[in-house]
């Protein structure tokens, strides 16, 4: 009997030890407001156990490509081009403004916060659609290299690393702003009320090299996609999801998502456009608090600058 309890006890030590040394994915959010999940927040950071560093969204929280909280990045996925995604403007510093207003008083137009950040790290810029040439011209007028931009089209696959990165649909408006143009072309655009095409938005699943299964939404609706291709395909077991409504898929609608279609183990909630913590805390009237009680699953809140570790299987191994 005593040999057995013994070895029990040792099979339960070396699989604690087995669990504690597995590999994790650390994501880094990037707000406005240290320690908050503010109405702007988009940029997340992830590093996959190889060292690879991958920027998702920079928008206007990222601080610029001097921003200290980047360290090295590999590459930059844009989901489209809003300026609350691609970055029409930036903070000069940490927590200006408010959390439900943050103050942007760096101007990026007409090239964007994406692409300074995409120079001074020369990093890769994943984007699709018909984004690719726009955006060889602005990084290269930047001072980078053309041979920096990455077309991923739907049902595309690229590697960063040991990172695979998918293309997948999103259901929303992509329309460049004029302001990121110049010339004859900007001002007609302006004075008519029009953007710019340049294709679809869209989405992306991440493969790293520990197992985990990331789905980047974007900004979108609810699509049979998130069912047929993100779950049934992909096999997604982290969510990143929009959850504010209006512009995208609200609380209830997101939750949705994530319980009948795209199943994953956890999720962590995005663009809630709106100051959903104070002192870190989630606030009870919140769209994020109703989201998170609407899943089946768990939902961590993206603090900025408190990072988040995640094992193969989508479950969050510290720091939610």
């Amino acid at each position: 009997m005593t040999v057995r309890i013994l070895s029990a006890l040792a099979a339960l030590l070396v699989s604690a030890c087995a669990t504690a040394a597995a590999p994790t994915v650390t994501v880094t959010p990037l707000g406005s407001h240290d320690g908050e999940f503010c109405a702007l927040d988009r940029a997340l950071v992830f590093e996959d156990p190889d060292g690879t560093r991958i920027l998702y969204d920079p928008g206007r929280t990222v601080r610029g490509g001097e921003d200290a909280r980047l360290g090295r990045i590999d590459a930059v996925l844009l989901s489209h081009v809003h300026g609350d995604h691609l970055g029409d403007v930036h903070s000069a510093g940490p927590n200006a403004g408010t959390c439900a207003k943050p103050e942007f008083t760096v101007r990026d137009t007409p090239s964007s916060n994406t692409v300074g950040i995409v120079v001074a790290k020369k990093a890769k810029l994943l984007v699709g659609g018909e984004m690719n040439a726009f955006f060889m011209n602005k990084v290269k007028a930047a001072g980078g290299d053309a041979a920096q931009v990455v077309t991923l089209r739907f049902g595309a696959t690229g590697k960063v690393g040991g990172v695979e990165v998918s293309s997948v649909p999103a259901a929303h408006s992509n329309g460049l702003d004029p302001s990121f143009l110049e010339g004859d072309a900007a001002q007609a655009l302006k004075a008519n009320g029009l953007t710019a095409y340049v294709g679809p938005a869209g989405g992306y699943v991440v493969r790293f090299t520990n197992g985990l299964v990331v789905y980047l939404s974007g900004d979108t609706g609810v699509i049979a996609d998130q069912d047929v291709v993100v779950h049934r395909m992909f096999k997604a077991n982290l969510v990143v999801l929009n959850i504010g409504g209006t512009f995208t898929v609200g609380p209830a609608e997101a939750a949705y998502v994530v319980n009948e279609l795209v199943k994953p183990k956890s999720v962590i909630a995005s663009h809630a456009n709106e100051a959903a913590t104070r002192d870190g805390k989630l606030l009870p009237d919140s769209k994020t608090a109703s989201f998170t009680k609407a899943t089946s699953v768990p939902v961590h809140v993206p603090l900025s600058g408190r990072s988040m570790t995640f094992g193969g299987d989508g479950q969050c191994v510290s720091g939610c």
